[in-house]
């Protein structure tokens, strides 16, 4: 997950580097003597690399417009808590300095999507954000009754 625009510039510079590092390699496939089926072979893993960094840049993209993906049971929350900072336009640093934590924190945090965090401390994140978080309870059908 893309966390801030130094992440992001970073990427869109290395999908366009795998796109140029790719046709180099075809290139020299083609050079040393595979075929076709050969060289679809071998470029499978870097297209698949540079599709993944440009679906990371999209996500980055809509997080930066406000819209997120929907959660549930609460898994997810740490990627939507680093999202509406992004939707904010907050750096880490300015997040840490509304919560009154080092820089180094937030950061950690985030690396690790919130994993662990307590209610309160998502509360806190939430209310430094001033972003309130609206949830739904759904009975869930189960086969049999």
């Amino acid at each position: 997950m893309i966390r801030n625009e130094s992440e992001y510039q970073q990427a869109t510079q290395r999908i366009e580097d795998e796109k140029q590092r790719l046709q180099e390699h075809i290139a020299t496939w083609k050079e040393q003597g595979f075929d076709a089926k050969q060289v679809k072979k071998l470029k499978e893993p870097l297209v698949s690399f540079r599709l993944q960094l440009e679906e990371e840049t999209k996500a980055y993209e809509q997080l930066q417009k406000g819209k997120f993906n929907v959660f549930e049971n609460l898994h997810g929350l740490g990627q939507t808590l680093i999202g509406l900072r992004i939707a904010r336009g907050l750096t880490q640093r300015k997040l840490a300095k509304l919560l009154g934590v080092n820089e180094t924190m937030v950061s950690r945090d985030e690396r690790n999507e919130y994993h662990g965090i307590t209610v309160d401390r998502a509360v806190r994140i939430l209310d430094a954000l001033n972003v309130k978080l609206v949830t739904r309870v759904e009975e869930i059908e189960r086969s049999g009754k």
